[in-house]
């Protein structure tokens, strides 16, 4: 394993209240991590209709809205994060090494 796949992500949920679009993208992200990033991941969900300040400060324009906060550069996504795959390549995550060969 390299240096960079076993970096942990750190990563950021932004949500309002408890509707189905927050629980969908919750559902999601983490469904995501668990398939591509299985115990090398820290996700936060932060729920803004209880910490507004954070959404302030984030400068959020949308929720839900994804932050990967590590590894640099930081990057955002916005929606439900019903789009695995584009999640899966705009965080830049490392190929799941490949199971090992059966013989029959």
């Amino acid at each position: 394993m390299t240096r960079a796949e076993a970096m942990p992500y750190q990563l950021q949920l932004f949500v309002s209240g408890g509707g189905a679009r927050s629980a969908r993208a919750i559902v999601n992200v983490r469904r995501i991590c668990e398939q591509n990033l299985p115990g090398r991941y820290h996700l936060d969900v932060i729920d803004i209709s209880s910490n507004p300040a954070r959404a302030k400060k984030e400068q959020l324009i949308a929720v839900p809205t994804l932050i990967r906060v590590l590894p640099k550069p930081v990057r955002r996504f916005i929606g439900d994060m019903s789009r695995t795959q584009t999640i899966v390549e705009g965080l830049d995550l490392p190929p799941l090494p490949e199971p090992p060969a059966t013989s029959d």
